[in-house]
């Protein structure tokens, strides 16, 4: 969209007052802006613009005590109540490792960020912090909750506001980069070398980055003694099978510059039209099924054994949402878990050599 034809801030602020109701994303999608551009519109009388400086803000975000986190991508939306604590910083990443907000933070990748407050339809103001990467995708948002530390969020607010307040939002022009690779030439000897001789999933990165290849190239090639397609549906199926005997998983949902992780069981599981729900007291995940273009059970060696993760990705080869069985470093995998991830209903596929 050209700047000429770009919804001004008064514009968009009017189409928002129309359609009350409507989901941000919804809306930003409807007028061809940004998310963050929908929250710039408001700056001065519901916004105000923040330091985007994702250390300076976790070294702070304990003040807080108990709020809702969310990190999302375009097929899952991934919330936890808890506080910020356990925090390390650092250049390239950072960890968030709290009983309940447990983060994988990549500071590079925020660039923008507001302190919103809104009123609800009980007159009950909301606040809450956004951050955005420099395209304007919501990278992470923070909520305040009833048992929140209002009076941190406001002297937060405060230190980190800017001077800049335009209600203006141009995205950056370049094209962000996708997860999945162009299709290179995969030599699958190597492939199958190198992830045998893994002794920690955290190597999986690397192996891609040396062959220059994608995820979903990796798993298509890989072998099904490594890696197999399940029918989408087997999502739910793992869900209700691991909540029927109560056993933890982990599930990772990330973008960017943040990747958010549940651990522990899965109880209450609400399917409405596309979206599969999980509507627990502190972990709430609302994931489209019909985003899911390939379900695959993985297994990757570790020194502990190997380890199952269930991973969707999206038409794109992108990543959704990843599932392992809970487990401590120095520990096999669960039994359980593997019993659950091995009995999923496979696709009958004939892998493309």
């Amino acid at each position: 969209m050209t700047e000429s034809l770009r919804p001004t801030p008064s514009e968009i602020r009017a189409y928002r007052a129309e359609n009350p109701k409507m989901r941000e994303r919804d809306i930003a999608a409807q007028l061809g802006v940004s998310e963050a551009a929908l929250v710039a519109a408001e700056c001065g009388l519901t916004a105000v613009r923040i330091d985007a400086d994702a250390n300076r803000f976790l070294l702070r975000a304990e003040e807080l005590g108990e709020v809702m986190a969310l990190t999302r991508n375009e097929s899952a939306v991934h919330e936890k109540i808890g506080v910020y604590e356990k925090i390390t910083t650092g250049e390239m990443a950072s960890i968030v490792l709290g009983e309940q907000i447990d983060l994988r933070v990549f500071p590079s990748a925020w660039a923008h960020a507001f302190a919103v407050t809104k009123t609800d339809d009980s007159g009950e103001a909301r606040k809450s912090l956004q951050f955005f990467d420099k395209w304007g995708n919501a990278v992470h948002k923070l909520h305040l909750r009833p048992a929140s530390n209002v009076a941190a969020y406001d002297k937060i607010v405060e230190d980190f506001r800017l001077d800049d307040q335009a209600q203006t939002f141009v995205a950056d022009a370049s094209t962000p980069a996708g997860d999945d690779k162009p299709e290179n030439v995969v030599d699958v000897t190597e492939l199958r070398d190198r992830w045998a001789k893994m002794t920690d999933t955290h190597q999986f990165h690397g192996l891609l980055r040396k062959l220059k290849i994608g995820r979903r190239q990796a798993l298509q090639h890989i072998g099904d003694d490594f890696a197999w397609r399940l029918d989408p549906s087997s999502v739910e199926t793992m869900m209700r099978e691991s909540a029927v005997i109560e056993l933890p998983i982990m599930c990772f949902v990330g973008n960017r510059g943040m990747i958010q992780i549940h651990s522990g069981p899965v109880a209450k599981i609400a399917p409405m039209g596309p979206w599969l729900n999980v509507m627990d007291p502190t972990f709430h995940l609302h994931l489209r099924t019909d985003h899911i273009a390939e379900l695959w059970a993985v297994r990757k060696p570790t020194a502990d054994g190997h380890v199952t993760s269930i991973e969707a990705l999206d038409a794109k080869g992108e990543m959704i949402i990843q599932f392992f069985g809970k487990r401590k470093e120095g520990f096999a995998e669960r039994p359980e878990w593997r019993d659950i991830a091995e009995g999923l209903a496979r696709l009958d596929t004939t892998v493309a050599a």
